[in-house]
Parts: structure tokens; sequence; C-alpha cells
């Protein structure tokens, strides 16, 4: 098998849509050779035009040299059939999802090339062990997942199938570093890591929602402003399509044995179902004209009321009581009982201290608490009179979010879940804790690496989260993994290895 540093290594691209031509392109830019196969009449030289565009443009932005640019153009070879893909040392399959065309491509490229030339798929969700089984060479088949685009998206999952070598493994790692993409070793499962990885975001934006807790607009802004989220995971599911999103989720959810933690909503299923897919249809949770964002509705809780003076804080709370002087209230025996609970609901807390309802606030003061809080209250709760709560704090400058009931508010259940589902797939041994992290973060944007989400709330109060959660709810959705119980156990750090 050729070292991946070699200079004359020829890269195989097999399937020259979007996602081929990106995976040719950081490839010519890594310095090798690429033989172009597609199996449409024209597909492989239009794919060559298509990408020397792109690289044209980044020498017009001023982005990349005008030689290096021809360097690699000239690096891009049209193959007249999949014949040519013989002097290929490693291919890289990215056809559709579609499991017996798979077979039939797998099977001509084994006829094709040389024995030690190894065969990768770009698959997001088919299991690599089912492609590689019609091969009888099975040890030169791993997957090889890049993202959408291509030059942009620095992550490369790197899938090791049940009879792939050690050598194809590193090679391809080798080879993921030399496209200057950063490359994650990731056992072969359902959705692999970065799809698996995501559903914890959107799948419990959707229970929240579902459950009438928040609309997608609060979700979104808490998400944003609390907790540094690029985007919230309504317009995530918007741009990435929920045409994709959904199937995507069913396939990970029924793949793991219907585990509950992976189970997507109804109001997912309704969306798909009406052909509602986001940005590209014009309309998903939002709407759009020409691809663009259309007037959208305010997370911003909007009163007249005057602002609360004074108020009461329920049991020894120091941070609650500094939040409340620094925003100019007395903390005293008068005004509204304001509390801030780690996964409790405002129904347990306003029982616990014996307070009236109709003048009871759970505040959320974990996160970001400079732009945007969250405010929740019980049933029966006097909305007239907890009006002058939420004006003090829009007063002291930040934007008010008020929710109904729901415990772990909406930004605590929603990092528990993802931190949570980030200790199960290092839990079974999916990939490494630290590369979990770093696909999370380069493969979905996220603020922080899922694992290190559980010290952003504290390895401690994660799990008394989860606990809260699934003790109000009675679900098993909520069950902490063993990996998060241990180490909160024991107070060690969450990346401790087993």
């Amino acid at each position: 098998m050729k070292p991946a540093e070699a200079p004359d290594y020829v890269i195989g691209v097999a399937g020259c849509g979007a996602m081929g031509q990106g995976i040719a392109q950081v490839s010519v830019q890594g310095g090798m050779k690429v033989v172009l196969f597609d199996a449409r009449d024209g597909g492989a030289v239009a794919a060559k035009d298509a990408i020397a565009g792109r690289l044209n443009r980044l020498v017009e932005k001023g982005r990349m040299g005008e030689a290096d640019a021809q360097a690699a153009i000239d690096l891009l070879v049209p193959a007249s059939g999949i014949a040519d893909m013989a002097q290929a040392d490693c291919v890289v399959e990215a056809v559709f999802e579609d499991l017996d065309v798979k077979h039939s491509l797998f099977k001509d490229l084994e006829g094709a090339v040389r024995p030690d030339c190894i065969l990768a798929s770009n698959t997001s969700s088919i299991p690599l062990a089912s492609i590689a089984r019609v091969c009888e060479h099975r040890d030169r088949v791993a997957g090889l997942h890049f993202f959408n685009p291509v030059p942009l998206m620095k992550l490369v999952e790197v899938i090791r199938a049940a009879e792939t070598s050690d050598e194809t493994i590193s090679t391809l790692m080798a080879l993921g570093r030399r496209m200057t993409r950063t490359p994650v070793e990731v056992k072969d499962s359902p959705g692999f890591l970065v799809n698996m990885g995501g559903r914890a975001y959107t799948t419990e934006a959707l229970r929240i929602v579902h459950e009438g807790v928040a609309t997608p607009a609060q979700v979104d802004a808490i998400m944003r402003d609390c907790w540094g989220f690029r985007m919230g995971p309504f317009e995530l599911m918007d741009l990435t399509g929920i045409d994709v999103n959904y199937p995507v989720s069913q396939i990970v959810y029924n793949g793991y044995n219907q585990d509950p933690r992976l189970k997507t909503s109804a109001n997912h299923m309704a969306m798909f179902d009406a052909g509602m897919f986001g940005r590209k249809t014009g309309r998903g949770w939002y709407t759009y004209e020409n691809g663009k964002p259309g007037e959208r509705p305010s997370a911003d809780y909007q009163t007249s009321a005057d602002p609360v003076n004074a108020v009461r804080v329920a049991g020894p709370n120091p941070d609650l009581k500094a939040f409340c002087e620094e925003i100019g209230l007395t903390v005293g025996t008068e005004g509204p009982v304001l509390a801030a609970p780690a996964g409790l609901d405002a129904s347990s807390v306003c029982a616990q201290v014996q307070a009236d309802p109709r003048h009871f606030a759970a505040l959320d003061l974990s996160g970001n608490t400079t732009q945007r809080i969250t405010m929740m209250t019980a049933p029966g709760a006097d909305r007239a009179f907890l009006s002058g709560v939420a004006a003090a704090i829009s007063a002291s400058g930040r934007s008010v979010t008020w929710i109904t009931d729901s415990p772990g508010f909406v930004g605590q259940r929603m990092v528990a879940m993802v931190a949570n589902l980030g200790c199960y797939m290092a839990e079974i041994g999916l990939a490494s804790p630290a590369d979990i992290d770093t696909a999370m973060q380069l493969g979905l944007n996220y603020p922080h690496g899922s694992i290190a989400m559980t010290e952003q709330l504290g390895v401690p109060t994660c799990l008394n989260v989860l606990n809260a959660l699934q003790q109000i709810t009675g679900e098993d959705r909520y069950r902490p993994t063993l990996w998060l119980k241990r180490r909160a156990m024991l107070g060690l750090p969450i990346h401790t290895p087993n």
C-alpha cells in the first residue's frame, strides 16, 4: 500500500456530483493527481470544468496564486471509463446513497484497481460493512466521509469497518491531513460520528416545542444568546433540509435499536410529510424568499408593566441574590418569589418552597446571562403580576424569553442532552473523547465539543439535570450514561478514559 505522502500518489474519485467535486478539489490542492470518473456522459469533463472555475475564483479573490491554481487544475484527469482507475492508489466513491448502486460500483472497481488500492466510500448513512461484503479484499475498504461543502468543512471521518486493516486506516488518516482536512477515526455504526452526535441538539429542541414549552424562535434565541451556538436547532434544520435531517434521525434511531435518547417527535414527521423542508421549499420552521429568511416571530417578551422593585429569593441562592441586586432589585420579604433551579421545573420548586404559584417565577442563570434571561412559570401564574419581573430584567438591557413550565428550562436540558450523547459515544467507543469533541466543533460548528459541554454545566450539575428530567418526566430518554455517572461519582474530569 503506497504511503499517502508519496509525491506521485493518485486519487480516484467515482461520482462527480457536488461531493465528488469537493473531494477532488481538496485532493489536487494537496498536490495529488485525481482521476475523475462519472457514469454520466461528459460528467467527468464537466466536473473538471466546474472545479477549475472554483479554483480560478479563489485566484480572483486573492486566496490562491494563479500558478498554484493552474497546477491543481492540471492534476485533474477525466477518465474515459472505469478501467482508467487502474492507476489510482485510493478511490473515493461519492455516488448517491443506494446500496445496490454502491455494490455494483465496488465490484467494478475491484476488477479495475490493484489489490493494494484503497477503496473508500463517502457514504453518510450506509454501514461500511454492508458495502464491503461484496468485495474480495475487504481489508482495504473503509469510509472517508467528508462534509458539504468539502473545501470549507475541515472535518473528515475515517471509518473503520469490521475487516478494515490498520494500514488502510493509517493511510486514510494521512491522506486526510494531506488534503488539509482534520481526520478523526470512527467506528462503523449508524450515522457514524457527526450524524449520530447531532441528534440530541435537534430532537430535544423538537420535543420542547412539541410539549408547548417554547416556540422555535424562542429555542433558537436561547441557544444562540445563552449558549453560544452559531445557529439555533430550528434554523439548522431549515438549512440542512428537513427532507435530510428527518430520514437521518430515523436511520440513527432505528440503527440504535430505538434508543429513547435518539427519538424524534411527531412534529418532525409532520413537517416532512407536509413537504415543508426549509430554505429549499421556501417554508420550514420559518419562511424564506429566494432562499433568504423572511420575517420571523420575536423571541422576546414585551411588556408595558412597571418593573418591580423588590423580590423574595427561594432558599439560600447567592447567585440569584447577586443577579437581582445587579439589576437593581431589593432582595427581602416582599414581592414575587424567584428561584434559579438546575434541572427542576417551576412547579416542583414552587411546591418545595410552598410559594404561591401566582407569584412565583424561575430564572435560568446557567450559560451566558448578559444578553438574555429565560423566565419560567408554573401553571396558575399571574402573568400580569409577574410581568413586572420581566420588565425589571429588560430594564437592565437583557432580553427576556418567557417559557411555560419545563424541567431544565430550555438551555439546561438541551445542553445536558447534547453532553450526555457525547458521553454515550465515548462509552461505546465510537471515537476517542478528544475526537468526539473535535468532530462536533468542526462538523457541526458547536461552540464546544459535546463532551466538553458537560464541563460547561459542571459534571455534577449535568448529572443532576438529567436525573431530575428523568424523574419528573418518567422517561428513559433522559437516563444518564454510565460514563457521566461514574466520573461524577469519582470527581474525575469528564474526558478521563476508561
